[in-house]
């Protein structure tokens, strides 16, 4: 059973930036496409950044040109690179698969956009 660790959520002011990392356990990384979702209160949770094992990316309108998804197979590890953050964009972050079936979700880390 792959295993999910998210990290490097926190507080930042409004157009500010952060980088989220997600770990993951598990041999079958790198040949599997990834995603970073989110979710607000009382809202679903959302794709927000997805990449292949080959490295294409696709993003929803909201994130895009302010959001970078990336991965280094090597280290079992994906990145979500944040810029220009908006209230809006507060959530807690999970990575998981790009495309069901996903793995079990890992406890997400927080990202706040407050002033």
């Amino acid at each position: 059973q792959v295993q999910l660790v998210e990290s490097g959520g926190g507080l930042v002011q409004p157009g500010g930036s952060l980088r989220l990392s997600c770990a993951a356990s598990g041999s079958i990384f790198s040949i599997v496409a990834m995603g970073w979702y989110r979710q607000a209160p009382g809202k679903q949770r959302e794709l927000v950044a997805g990449i292949t094992s080959g490295g294409s990316t696709n993003y929803p309108d909201s994130v895009k040109g302010r959001f970078t998804i990336s991965r280094d197979n090597a280290k079992n590890t994906v990145y979500l690179q944040m810029n220009t953050l908006k209230p809006e964009d507060t959530a807690v972050y999970y990575c998981n698969k790009w495309y069901a079936p996903v793995w079990a979700w890992g406890q997400g880390t927080q990202v706040t956009v407050s002033s």
